[in-house]
């Protein structure tokens, strides 16, 4: 079997809240999300889909992830797809860096890979180990009160674990934290997630002001070092998301004692391949994980599906089901939300169909 060409799409996905808002008033209102179809000789197509969240959180951005996919194509047609590991190498001879760019060809010769011996991808990724996987809800930075009062919406829907987005005035912050803990059970997860956006000044401070609540800090501090230093000031349970983008920055982590779990973003770390690497790594190490990816819709939901259910419910801190979020359907066969929990069928591959109207005309063939 052989890769003959790739056809790309772009697609808007607008969000039910109308904007998503993190750290330094940064903000997206229509995601820009890319659908990569690779074709065969053998008349198997995988697909797969990559969603930076904006241009402003990682380097990543939605045009760059066409750009890639256009330089990358001719360094992996004619490969055998089910050969990931060698598709994965010709990819990083072809192009320094960008994995979020690689993701896609990466991903989509899981699908391939499934398609071709008739087993979902979840099985590839060392089976099945749990019938579900609990998701968090992200709550978009606003006001104290008006988080507080999304937390409450959420936990009728099922939710029992939220990530709060900080990273802004840290008075602001601590309120925030105040307010929306109050709103929770025992029991129930909040995540205060700065994104990078605090000094480590602010860090300190905030903190020290929510030492009392049952509350995670999440990536409050720019650099891994800052990051650290906050961590060596907290008795909080510790998340780190983006400084953890490879297996050496994970392999660091690990022997500073700098986390107690990570968000494990699959495009971020270039695809499945890394992805499962890094989660085995994890659970070896003793480290839970919140599965999930930058941003996205159907494919991207369905791809994240398998890592989680395929990880030990013990080390799957939680996980995104970013297609509910949208407004936009893309594709069958994904998986929906139920009670605050999401899992995905046993068909062959991703499992998923993309819905072509709904994609438009192809934007790059290669």
């Amino acid at each position: 079997m052989k890769i003959t060409g790739l056809r790309v799409y772009q697609v808007d996905l607008p969000l039910r809240e109308g904007r998503y808002s993190w750290s330094n008033g940064n903000f997206v209102e229509v995601f820009d999300s890319t659908v990569l179809a690779l074709d065969t000789d053998a008349g198997i197509t995988g697909y797969a889909e990559c969603c930076p969240l904006g241009s402003a959180y990682l380097p990543s951005y939605a045009k760059g992830v066409r750009a890639g996919l256009e330089e990358l194509g001719r360094h992996v047609i004619g490969l055998d797809p089910r050969d990931l590991n060698v598709v994965n190498a010709a990819m990083d001879l072809g192009l320094r860096g960008h994995p979020y760019a690689k993701a896609p060809i990466d991903i989509a010769c899981w699908d391939i890979l499934g398609k071709a011996t008739g087993l979902p991808v979840y099985t590839l990724l060392g089976g099945k180990q749990q019938d579900k996987v609990a998701l968090y809800r992200a709550i978009s930075q606003q006001a104290p009160e008006e988080m507080a009062r999304k937390i409450a919406g959420y936990r009728d829907e099922g939710y029992t674990k939220f990530q709060l987005k900080v990273g802004g005035d840290a008075n602001e912050d601590i309120a925030r934290i105040h307010a929306t803990r109050t709103t929770l059970d025992n029991g129930e997860i909040l995540v205060a997630d700065a994104n990078t956006g605090w000094n480590r000044h602010d860090a300190v401070r905030v903190v020290a002001a929510v030492s009392d609540l049952d509350v995670y800090i999440e990536q409050p501090c720019m650099t891994y070092e800052e990051c650290r230093s906050i961590r060596q000031r907290t008795q909080r349970p510790f998340i780190l998301d983006e400084s953890i983008n490879d297996e050496a920055t994970l392999r660091r982590g690990l022997a500073d004692d700098a986390m107690d779990v990570i968000n494990l973003k699959v495009s971020k770390v270039g695809g499945l391949t890394r992805a499962r690497l890094m989660r085995d790594l994890c659970v070896s190490a003793g480290l839970a994980m919140t599965i999930e990816d930058t941003w996205g819709g159907d494919i991207v939901t369905a791809t994240i599906a398998h890592l989680a259910l395929s990880t030990p419910e013990n080390f799957s801190f939680s996980a995104t089901d970013f297609n509910s979020y949208g407004t936009k359907d893309i594709a069958t066969g994904a998986p929906k939300r139920v009670d605050g929990f999401m899992t995905i069928s046993d068909a062959p591959g991703l499992g998923v169909e993309p819905i072509f109207e709904a994609l438009g005309d192809v934007v790059l063939k290669v």
